[in-house]
C-alpha cells in the first residue's frame, strides 16, 4: 500500500462548497446517462449566497477551470457542459464518503441538495 500524502489537488478541489457540489452533483448524476452536465444549472438562485450572476462567473472563471486542470471533470468551455475526467478515480472514494454522510456534515460544507422538492 502507498503510504504517501494524498495529491493536493484532491484537497484543493474540495476546498470550496461550490466545486463540492458540482463533484457531488457529477458523482450522483445517473451512469447509464452519459449526456454531459451543464454546471451553471446545478445551482439554484435560493442555494447560494451570492448573487446568481457572480456565482456564475466564479464558477466559469474559477472553480470549473481549477477542476478541469486537476483532471477531476472535462469542461467545454463552449458549451458549458461538464462530465466526470481521467483523474476522477482519485476523488470517487471521498464523493463517496460526501454522499453517504451529507446528514452528518455541517450545513456549510454543502450546498442544500439538489433537488425538486
Amino acid at each position: 500500500m502507498d503510504s504517501r500524502p494524498p495529491d493536493s489537488r484532491v484537497f484543493e478541489a474540495f476546498a470550496n462548497r461550490y466545486r463540492r457540489q458540482l463533484l457531488l452533483a457529477l458523482f450522483t448524476a445517473n451512469p447509464q446517462n452519459d449526456d454531459d452536465i451543464d454546471p451553471l444549472n446545478l445551482l439554484r438562485e435560493s442555494e447560494t449566497e451570492d448573487d446568481p450572476e457572480v456565482t456564475r462567473v466564479t464558477l466559469r472563471h474559477v472553480h470549473l477551470p481549477k477542476l478541469a486542470d486537476s483532471g477531476f471533470i472535462e469542461w467545454d468551455r463552449e458549451s458549458g457542459e461538464i462530465s466526470k475526467g481521467p483523474d476522477w478515480e482519485q476523488i470517487a472514494p471521498i464523493l463517496r464518503l460526501l454522499h453517504e454522510h451529507r446528514d452528518e456534515l455541517p450545513d456549510e460544507w454543502l450546498l442544500k441538495p439538489l433537488t425538486d422538492e
